[in-house]
């Protein structure tokens, strides 16, 4: 849904306009699991809207699927935004944690059988 001062551009103006042409930005892909938020920087006047509006939106952490979907915007469109507003430093990127980084549950179980059978 979107602010009573905020309106959608889908519409009005085709995606390929707003990122200028681009497909792809200088970084990889943010994949859409990835939580970005606004760094609190001053932006600048002549910023353009849909920027302005990922950083209104980016407050708090949300991933980059979430923002798409805010911005009523194609993900890929966002993710070429967000990846110029990171480049800028306006917005942070938590990427997500690989599969092989995240915990074992089962060795997690077995630590919390442990600790349950010394209580």
């Amino acid at each position: 849904m979107t602010e009573p001062d905020e309106e959608r551009t889908t519409t009005a103006v085709r995606p390929y306009v707003i990122t200028r042409g681009r497909a792809g930005s200088s970084r990889d892909a943010l994949p859409l699991e990835t939580l970005v938020q606004a760094s609190g920087s001053a932006l600048p006047p002549a910023l353009q809207p849909e920027y302005r509006r990922i950083v209104r939106r980016c407050q708090g952490l949300l991933s980059v699927a979430e923002v798409a979907a805010h911005l009523g915007q194609p993900p890929a469109v966002v993710q070429v935004l967000l990846a110029d507003l990171i480049d800028w430093g306006h917005i942070v990127a938590r990427p997500p944690i690989r599969v092989a980084e995240r915990a074992d549950m089962d060795l997690l179980r077995k630590v919390l059988d442990g600790l349950e059978s010394k209580l």
